[in-house]
């Protein structure tokens, strides 16, 4: 009535298993600060934000702070970063430092506007610390 599944393990399993333990516990770092635009297909704002401020983005000294990172929201989930709401419009802009939200810019009005809401957000964070090194 019933099969007892049993499993037999080739030799090396120990080293997959070995090398599975060692990924689950090395950690996986968050870049120290990004900007998240979380956007979908058809979008008409976020097809405006890439048309104003899209081609000079990286060009900014905004862009060496906060590295834009695009993250489609029908098809990826947000990696290594905890948003303190979930995303539920685009464009919707995400400021992060090491991994937590630290603001958010819903929507996209004008490259005025976001530069200014950016502006603001950049205050939130942190100053990069000392290095240890002499």
């Amino acid at each position: 009535m019933y099969h007892k599944m049993t499993q037999t393990r080739p030799k090396s399993s120990w080293l997959g298993s070995l090398l599975l333990i060692a990924a689950l516990h090395t950690p996986v770092s968050a870049p120290a600060a990004e900007l998240l635009m979380f956007e979908r297909a058809g979008c008409v704002w976020c097809q405006r934000w890439d048309h104003d401020v899209g081609p000079i983005y990286g060009k900014t000294d905004e862009a060496k702070l906060l590295p834009l990172r695009r993250i489609n929201v029908d098809t990826q989930a947000s990696q290594n970063v905890e948003l303190t709401a979930p995303v539920r419009y685009t464009p919707t802009f995400v400021v992060s430092d090491e991994g937590r939200e630290i603001g958010r810019i819903t929507g996209y009005v004008s490259d005025d506007a976001f530069w200014g809401l950016l502006g603001t957000l950049l205050t939130k964070i942190q100053p990069p610390r000392p290095s240890d090194r002499s």
